[in-house]
């Protein structure tokens, strides 16, 4: 027979989470979302966790456990490490022509994915905006060859088609979208979701962030009519995305066209810049594999913030 105190914790979800404190979602709905600190100083919650919790008075709660995470991504540098979001099941990186998308970021962003064991999509913004969407297109190209799956969508100016691109490949999961700043993400979330603006707007009184409201990730429950038991995570928009966390055998394996390559290198321990007989260098060369996700590659490892 359960004990009184495993009878009054419950499952929930972390919808947002702002310094130390967090905002939770009962995961059976039993009741209203409420503000959850945890015990002591442990801050290593991120939204997306799946937590038990001690229900307090009508309008908060106790995190007392973190349950096992399936996924989870995060960014860094020397100095620190950030976690995005745990226990996602895909990912879309929002990228346009207008203003021009980084590749630069594009190419960090798929390494953490990727080694992160998480699906990836790229969506397409703004494709209503011909000329900026034919400035692009080549490079989509390059990553439509690659395996990952193209959403062309232009979720201002056509908001019902955007969310019928995107209703199958949304349903049924947990969707992190990412992104620079720029490139009509937060439009997007409003598309999918119409009212994440107030939404957020709660979350942030709430957690007494104020102003602050753009810059934490926050989980938002898409409408049934929109895409059935789906749920999004928007992140603030990003100008830098640091992969210190990872070594390099990992960085090196989520560049999905080195992979058949790795090991037939003359060297063991081959870095694939200058030595002699490097299979991938090689592959470059030949046309086999893009110049510019190369040099973007070269250019992460020659950081001095990347593990070895």
């Amino acid at each position: 027979m359960p004990s009184s105190a495993a009878a009054a914790t419950e499952l929930a979800r972390v919808a947002a989470s702002f310094g130390r404190q967090f905002y939770v979602r009962s995961c059976s709905g039993a009741w209203e979302e409420r503000v959850a600190v945890t015990r002591g100083k442990r801050t290593d919650v991120c939204v997306g966790d799946e937590v038990e919790v001690r229900l307090i008075g009508s309008d908060q709660a106790v995190i007392e456990t973190l349950q096992p995470r399936r996924t989870t991504l995060q960014r860094s540098d020397r100095w620190r490490s950030k976690l995005l979001a745990a226990n996602v099941d895909q990912a879309g990186i929002v990228v346009a022509g207008e203003p021009p998308f980084s590749e630069a970021l594009l190419v960090r962003m798929l390494i953490a994915i990727e080694s992160a064991g998480i699906g990836a999509a790229l969506i397409v913004n703004k494709s209503d905006l011909p000329g900026a969407t034919r400035a692009i297109a080549a490079r989509i190209d390059v990553y439509r060859a690659l395996g990952y799956r193209v959403f062309e969508i232009a979720a201002r100016a056509h908001p019902l088609e955007a969310r019928a691109q995107l209703r199958d490949w949304l349903a049924g999961r947990t969707t992190l979208l990412v992104g620079q700043s720029g490139m009509g993400k937060s439009t997007l979330v409003n598309t999918l979701v119409p009212d994440a603006a107030l939404r957020t707007q709660a979350i942030s009184a709430a957690l007494s962030s104020g102003r602050h409201t753009t810059t934490f990730s926050r989980m938002f429950e898409v409408p049934a009519e929109v895409a059935p038991d789906a749920r999004i995570v928007d992140t603030p928009g990003f100008q830098s995305f640091g992969l210190a966390h990872l070594s390099e055998w990992q960085r090196v394996h989520a560049m999905r066209e080195f992979v058949p390559l790795l090991g037939r290198c003359r060297f063991n321990n081959c870095h694939h810049r200058d030595e002699p007989a490097c299979a991938i260098r090689e592959a470059v060369e030949r046309g086999e594999i893009d110049p510019l996700r190369y040099r973007l590659y070269l250019q992460i490892e020659g950081e001095p913030d990347q593990g070895s």
